[in-house]
C-alpha cells in the first residue's frame, strides 16, 4: 500500500474516469448507525466541505451514509499476542508462480511503457512490476471494501488497543478530505462514493493509493487526460515510477549488497540503532565490523544493516542503500521492500529465459 504524497497532475485527477465497482451501495447490509447520527461526525463534514469549498449537504450525505465495519476495525487491530518475523515465510507468500507468471504477462504486454518509465523516471522496470504483483497480482485483487467506510471506521472509530490510535484517526480523517475531493471533481453523487472498492485501510487500484497519493503522485501516463489506476495499465506503471522518483530514487543505484561480520569487532547494536535508514559511510560501516566485498566498498552513499528475521532460524542482513529506503516509504517494512525487489527480479528472469536470452 503506498502511503504517500507530492503532485504530478492535479488536472489528469480532476477529470479522473469512474472508478472500478463492486457490490452497490444500497445492497450493503448495515448493523450500526449510520454516522449521520454523530453530531461530531456531521461537524467533521461541515468543517471539511467549507475548507475545500464542497456543498455540505453532499458531504454529509456521503460521510453519513457510512457506517462501522466491524471487519475494518478488527483487522487494524494489533495482533492478539506477539509473533516473530520470519522473512522466508514472507517471501513464499509472494515470490511464487502465479504471481511470477502474471508478472511476465504484465512485463510482455507494457514493455514499451515500462520502457519509457524507465526512461523518464529513472526507476527499473523491475521495481515497477515487483510493486504492482505485490500489491495486487497486477489489479486481480484490488480490494472488496467500500473505501469511504473503511475510512471512516477508521476515523471516527479507530481501535482504542492500537497504541497509536489518535495519530493513526487524523491521518484516515486526511484521507476522507482527499477522498471526497477526488469523487468531487468526478461528479460523483453521495451514494456513488459508497460503491468504490479498495483494502481494508482504503487503498485504491493496481497500485494501492491511498486517496492523497492518488491526488500527490497519480499521472496520466497514456495521455487520454484522465488518471485510472484501476484500468489503465500504462498510468499505474508511470504513476508508481513518478512516486518513487519523488521519495528521491536515484538511478543506477543498487538496492542494496551481501553483508556479514567480523565477529572480532562487531558492534551490533551501533550498526542497528538507525534501523533502516541509511547512516553508515562505508568506513564507518565497515569499522563497526560489517564486511563488505566488491562494488559494495565503491559506494559512494550511506548504509543501513538491514535485518530479516527469519522465525526460529538465523536472521539474514544485507546492506541497505538509499534506493532500499525508498522503497520502503511505499510500505514501511523492509520484508515488504525485500518482497518487491526479489519478485521484479524473479520475473525479469522469467521474462528473459521465455525470450531466449
Amino acid at each position: 500500500m503506498a502511503v504517500i504524497a507530492s503532485a504530478a497532475g492535479a488536472a489528469g485527477v480532476s477529470e479522473a474516469k469512474p472508478y472500478k465497482k463492486t457490490v452497490a451501495a444500497s445492497a450493503l447490509q448495515a448493523k450500526d448507525p449510520l454516522y449521520a447520527t454523530r453530531p461530531e461526525v456531521m461537524q467533521f463534514a461541515d468543517d471539511l466541505a467549507s475548507r475545500r469549498n464542497l456543498d455540505p449537504g453532499w458531504v454529509r450525505a456521503a460521510i453519513g451514509q457510512s457506517r462501522f465495519n466491524p471487519t475494518v476495525s478488527r483487522l487494524m487491530q494489533p495482533p492478539a499476542k506477539a509473533f516473530v518475523k520470519n522473512w522466508r515465510a514472507y517471501r513464499g507468500r509472494f515470490i511464487d508462480p502465479v504471481r511470477i507468471a502474471a508478472g511476465v504477462r504484465f512485463w510482455q504486454e507494457n514493455r514499451a511503457t515500462l520502457a519509457r518509465a524507465e526512461q523518464e523516471y529513472g526507476v527499473p522496470a523491475e521495481l515497477i512490476v515487483g510493486v504492482i504483483g505485490v500489491e495486487t497480482i497486477y489489479g486481480r485483487n484490488t480490494g472488496s471494501f467500500s473505501v469511504l467506510e473503511a475510512l471512516t471506521t477508521l476515523a471516527f472509530d479507530f481501535p482504542a488497543s492500537h497504541p497509536r490510535a489518535a495519530e493513526r484517526s487524523e491521518f484516515f480523517k486526511g484521507e476522507i478530505e482527499q477522498f471526497l475531493t477526488l469523487e468531487s471533481r468526478r461528479g460523483a453523487t453521495a451514494l456513488e462514493t459508497l460503491d468504490i472498492k479498495g483494502s481494508y485501510a482504503g487503498a485504491m487500484g493496481m497500485p494501492q493509493f491511498m486517496p492523497s497519493s492518488w491526488i500527490k503522485y497519480a499521472v496520466d501516463f497514456d495521455g487520454d487526460s484522465s488518471i485510472d489506476l484501476w484500468n489503465s495499465p500504462a498510468d499505474v506503471i508511470g504513476s508508481v515510477a513518478n512516486y518513487f522518483k519523488a521519495f528521491d530514487w536515484q538511478p543506477g543505484m543498487p538496492t542494496h549488497y551481501p553483508v556479514s561480520f567480523d565477529t572480532s569487532r562487531l558492534d551490533m547494536d551501533a550498526l542497528m540503532a538507525p534501523d533502516i535508514l541509511p547512516t553508515f559511510g562505508v568506513a564507518s560501516f565497515t569499522a563497526k565490523g560489517a564486511v563488505l566485498d566488491g562494488a559494495a566498498l565503491d559506494h559512494k552513499g550511506p548504509l543501513a544493516l538491514v535485518e530479516l528475521l527469519n522465525g526460529p532460524d538465523a536472521p539474514s542482513y544485507v546492506a541497505g542503500t538509499e534506493n532500499f529506503y525508498a522503497i520502503t516509504r511505499y510500505n514501511w517494512s523492509s520484508y515488504y521492500a525485500m518482497a518487491v525487489i526479489e519478485l521484479g527480479r524473479e520475473v525479469n528472469q522469467e521474462r528473459l529465459k521465455l525470450d531466449g536470452r
